[in-house]
């Protein structure tokens, strides 16, 4: 059992498709006054139309994230924007592989390890998320599936570019239905996801990467996780898009 100790507790915002101009004012103007422990780092991630925004008006001790990339800098790509470009309007971090590009996108795994070559070649970091399927836990292939989505990466990644990756298990299951995995089936998976590191990359990898969980994470139900020796923080959905996401970065303290 690795304890987290060495390990910075990371908290994420993920607006998905929400927000406007108008909100996204209000809810920095919240997020900007309220109180935020220095020993937790925090990112927002924004939909690509808002992160020059959101990172022109957020507080200077939290980054912003774009919620997806493509694999090139640049080129006849209509409609997809570049790790290079989302550098340039102020992200410092970009969200790949969340279950919604997977299932409802068709993204593949081998598609998000090339995007997260291409993010990191342009000097972002990296969210990766992976995650069961309801039938696929019911199956009892968590494990399996979560590692297939990893090795995808591991294939393709040095190293050292694990400095630069926050990996976020969501329980596809648990995202936006209300339904949570309990601390002890987050811990489970999280324990056996750095398990899986010691074996594919390197036990000092597997030490000092953050594994997050997501999935229906809101300010009454973060403590108890956070207490887990292998949960490093939270992606955060609907609750990122309300004052409550002040509370779960507090979830530590």
């Amino acid at each position: 059992m690795s304890s987290s100790s060495s390990r910075t507790f990371w908290v994420g915002g993920n607006w998905k498709m929400n927000g406007s101009v108008a909100a996204i004012k209000e809810l920095t103007s919240t997020f900007n006054a309220g109180s935020s422990p220095s020993d937790v780092e925090v990112v927002i991630g924004a939909p690509f139309v808002y992160v020059h925004l959101l990172s022109e008006s957020l507080r200077k001790d939290w980054a912003v994230a774009g919620e997806n990339c493509y694999v090139k800098a640049s080129g006849a790509y209509t409609g997809e924007i570049s790790p290079e470009m989302l550098k340039d309007v102020g992200a410092k971090w970009v969200i790949l592989g969340h279950s919604e590009r997977r299932n409802i996108l068709q993204e593949s795994d081998h598609f998000t390890a090339e995007k997260c070559v291409k993010a990191l070649e342009a000097g972002l970091k990296v969210v990766l998320c992976v995650g069961e399927l309801l039938e696929e836990r019911e199956a009892g292939t968590t494990q399996q599936v979560v590692e297939r989505q990893l090795a995808a990466a591991v294939n393709v990644l040095k190293e050292q570019d694990w400095s630069n990756i926050v990996v976020a298990y969501e329980p596809v299951w648990a995202i936006g239905t209300g339904k949570v995995a309990t601390p002890e089936q987050a811990q489970e998976t999280h324990a056996a996801i750095r398990e899986y590191l010691k074996t594919a990359v390197s036990p000092k990898v597997a030490e000092e990467t953050r594994i997050v969980y997501g999935g229906s994470v809101n300010g009454s139900n973060c403590k108890d996780a956070a207490q887990k020796p292998d949960v490093d923080g939270f992606l955060v959905g609907g609750a990122s898009l309300k004052p409550e996401f002040l509370d779960i970065i507090k979830a530590t303290q």
